[in-house]
């Protein structure tokens, strides 16, 4: 009986989409639900497929985020192990007195790229008696050390940017501290804090629901979705709050792992729909290289530097 012979081995064929089964992980240093683990989710989607890489997101949350960037530090700097890294975890923790860091972003953390500008916004209760900034001041003098703001913990952007207020306006307000905006907007639901200075995004949907009232935004560029919002310097000369959503890496990260993860992100922000899913969710995108976003860290690192100390904020 003749046998038919045997097929050849099924040879290996590299096709395009095998590339992508490496595994780029960008790490969050926040729990799922806010707006850094959206930031780190959307980096996820649409950068790493620009490097023929597939992205995967771990919160590894504490210490305001560096809790993640310690894995980043820790992990090997070939551009596979990324950190979503927010404007407090880089400059605003690291100049905090007392505050035990589990790594020094500023000698242990490179900034790769920026992708977006964080609108802060100044928001109340609806239905409450402040209904505008002037308002709200007037209020504020006529009641010394009467009215309080909420903010997402002592050290948070929400609670430095309130005291930058503070300091502009020789106004006397009570810091009420939380575990997170989510608490402090509560509050302010329910009329026991008066105000906060936060992230746009995580109060669009309060605001659009007519529960929160904008006041005003915390700068110039504004946003498109509130066209008519005034911005704090109207009432604040020289006043400017915003905060960013970046990549960093480990600090020996090489020069071509940096530029690669910087051209893909500049390329990422060229796509339409990734840009539309920034400003829907507050946000402004804004592409900066290695070296500029660098140079915003260390302006930063000044700036917020001078607002602690002046505030005599400490994070013990």
């Amino acid at each position: 009986m003749r046998r038919s012979p045997r097929a050849p081995a099924a040879a290996f064929i590299a096709f395009p989409a095998m590339a992508q089964e490496r595994t780029i992980r960008v790490i969050s240093g926040f729990a799922a639900g806010g707006a850094g683990d959206l930031m780190a989710r959307l980096i996820a989607e649409y950068v790493p497929p620009l490097m023929n890489a597939r992205g995967v997101v771990e919160n590894r949350t504490g210490a305001n985020g560096l809790i993640g960037a310690e894995v980043v530090a820790r992990s090997a700097p070939d551009g596979m192990t990324v950190l979503q890294c927010p404007m407090g975890s880089m400059t605003i923790t690291p100049n905090l007195p007392g505050v035990a860091l589990p790594i020094d972003p500023r000698t242990e953390m490179t900034g790769v790229a920026n992708v977006a500008l964080s609108t802060y916004a100044l928001i109340v209760a609806a239905r409450g008696p402040h209904q505008d900034v002037p308002g709200l001041l007037a209020a504020a003098r006529a009641r010394l050390g009467g009215l309080s703001y909420g903010s997402a913990g002592v050290g948070s952007a929400q609670h430095l940017s309130a005291e930058l207020l503070k300091a502009r306006t020789g106004l006397d307000i009570v810091h009420v501290p939380y575990r997170g905006a989510t608490p402090a907007v509560v509050d302010i639901l329910g009329g026991r804090i008066d105000f906060m200075i936060t992230n746009l995004g995580d109060v669009m949907r309060q605001i659009t629901g007519g529960e929160l009232r904008l006041l005003a935004l915390g700068d110039d560029a504004g946003s498109p979705l509130f066209p008519n919002a005034r911005p704090i310097s109207a009432f604040v000369p020289g006043l400017q709050m915003a905060g960013w959503f970046g990549i960093c890496g480990p600090r020996a990260m090489s020069a071509e792992s940096l530029a690669q993860w910087s051209d893909a992100t500049r390329r990422a922000l060229e796509n339409p729909q990734f840009r539309e899913r920034l400003l829907a969710n507050g946000l402004t995108p804004n592409f900066e290289d290695t070296r500029s976003f660098n140079a915003r860290i260390a302006r930063d690192l000044q700036s917020w530097g001078e607002v602690i100390r002046a505030a005599g904020v400490r994070g013990d």
